[in-house]
């Protein structure tokens, strides 16, 4: 399917880019983060990547185009080829969507779309890594560790807290997956999948990849976990600070009862969804103060009752959109 023109439209490629000869694309999406944006593609670049794999960069800022600019920059010199495009619907949802449908219809022997997040630098072996595992289990979408790296190192301790640390710890079989921050996709999952591939709903509270890997689970698609295939994303201070913990802890909370009630829907599934957050909250409190302790940190002892309250208030439709003010997140 090719991307609808009025909402999808291509800024720049490279001049010797070579469609019939890429197998695996790397999908790029970026809002208003011009210069690592830059350092992202660097970042691929020096993996010594063959010429059978091509970028792909979305810029969901159709009126400052900052990151298609400096995309189309970057594609004059560099050796890793791609395509610069302008998905023109804000939401995060929108620019996967408008990423992965460039990809099926530009590379006709495309098997794997890769993807990494404008705010990270993917680690020397990194998308090796993800094919790696792919191959080695026979998984259909991998994901890797995404590292927290704070500008201010005088922050690192917040690392320990559940919103940084990585969902797993070794590679392999994996039940499924949480972020599309680093994740590798197989061709036949993308064929089988609907569109839009992520739901417009999740654009601007997140959850729209948890959601994507729920549907593809209940299709019979299989998950794995790279431990090596590792990207190291970078934090503002902004995100030490406790009202942004709060809001993500209480968002990740809201996001699982949401994704539970469209898993079991009906008033017998409302009903079991709220009776799974009324017992995680009386819970919370055993598992918080471990938590607390092992962490030396009382504000993320605080994280599984901030998680059972965003479940709670995402009953009474109470849902932080986090990233409709992206200069705040």
């Amino acid at each position: 399917m090719t991307p609808d023109p009025a909402f999808v439209s291509e800024h720049a490629r490279s001049a010797d880019l070579k469609p019939e000869r890429i197998r695996v694309v790397i999908t790029l999406p970026t809002f208003r983060r011009p210069d690592h944006l830059v350092m992202t593609l660097d970042s691929l670049q020096a993996q010594g990547l063959g010429d059978d794999t091509a970028v792909i960069v979305m810029d969901n800022d159709a009126e400052g185009l900052e990151g298609a600019h400096a995309a189309a920059d970057w594609l004059t010199s560099s050796r890793l080829k791609g395509i610069a495009i302008v998905a023109h619907q804000r939401g995060n949802c929108h620019a996967y969507n408008a990423g992965w449908e460039t990809a099926l219809s530009e590379f006709p022997r495309l098997t794997h779309i890769a993807v990494i997040d404008d705010d990270e630098i993917a680690g020397p072996d990194w998308l090796a890594g993800l094919m790696k595992t792919a191959l080695k289990t026979g998984a259909d979408l991998v994901g890797g560790p995404q590292i927290p790296v704070f500008a201010d190192k005088a922050l690192d301790g917040w690392r320990k807290h559940p919103v940084f640390t990585p969902h797993y710890e070794k590679s392999g079989l994996v039940p499924i997956l949480y972020s599309s921050g680093n994740v590798l996709i197989s061709r036949p999952v993308l064929d089988m999948m609907p569109r839009p591939f992520l739901d417009p709903a999740f654009n601007f509270i997140g959850g729209g990849d948890s959601d994507f890997y729920r549907r593809a689970k209940a299709r019979g698609f299989s998950f794995g976990w790279s431990a090596e295939a590792a990207v190291m994303e970078t934090l503002p201070s902004r995100r030490a600070e406790f009202s942004w913990l709060n809001a993500r802890s209480l968002r990740n909370g809201a996001i699982s009862a949401i994704l539970e009630k469209r898993q079991w829907p009906g008033i017998p599934g409302r009903a079991r969804t709220l009776a799974k957050s009324l017992a995680l909250l009386a819970a919370a409190p055993l598992r918080g103060v471990p938590l607390g302790l092992r962490t030396g940190s009382a504000v993320i002892g605080l994280y599984h009752i901030q998680v059972a309250v965003g479940r709670l208030m995402a009953e009474f439709g109470l849902v932080n959109e986090q990233y409709r003010n992206p200069e705040s997140n």
